[in-house]
C-alpha cells in the first residue's frame, strides 16, 4: 500500500475568491492519505466498482477520463499531469461519464468531498511514496 501528500499550489493559482471561501487553515496540506494504485488495464477498468466506499483515494495511472456507470457512491476526480500536478478536481455522481481530459496522464479518485479536506485543488501537486 502506497501512501500520497499533497504540495501546496504555487503562487497564483488560485483566484482572490477561493482563497476567500476555503480558509487554508481547513486544508489538510502535507497529511499522508492511504493510496491504492491501479497500474494494470484490470485494475483499472475495475476501480471503485462494487465497492461501498473507500478510505483513502484510488490512482488509476496510465489513465485520462474515468466514469462512474455502476458506482454505489458519488467521488471526487483528480486529473493529473506527468508530474502529478493537478489539472482540475471534479465531484461525479454515480451513473456519469466524465470527458477525458487532454493533458491528463493520471486519475485520482475519492469520496466525495475528500478532495477539498485535502486540499487537492489546481496547481496542486500529489507526492506518491511507497509504490516499491
Amino acid at each position: 500500500m502506497a501512501t500520497m501528500t499533497v504540495s501546496e499550489a504555487p503562487e497564483g493559482t488560485r483566484r482572490e475568491s477561493e482563497a476567500a471561501a476555503a480558509p487554508k487553515a481547513e486544508w489538510e496540506i502535507g497529511a499522508e492519505i492511504e493510496l491504492e494504485i491501479a497500474d494494470s488495464a484490470r485494475a483499472r477498468r475495475r476501480g471503485l466498482l462494487g465497492r461501498a466506499g473507500i478510505a483513502g483515494a484510488l490512482l488509476l495511472t496510465p489513465a485520462r477520463g474515468v466514469h462512474t456507470l455502476g458506482m454505489r457512491f458519488a467521488i471526487d476526480v483528480a486529473y493529473l499531469d506527468r508530474e502529478l500536478r493537478v489539472l482540475s478536481v471534479r465531484t461525479m455522481r454515480p451513473g456519469r461519464v466524465g470527458l477525458p481530459r487532454v493533458r491528463a496522464r493520471h486519475v485520482l479518485e475519492a469520496e466525495a468531498g475528500a478532495m477539498a479536506r485535502w486540499g487537492v485543488r489546481r496547481g496542486a501537486r500529489i507526492a506518491v511514496r511507497g509504490t516499491g
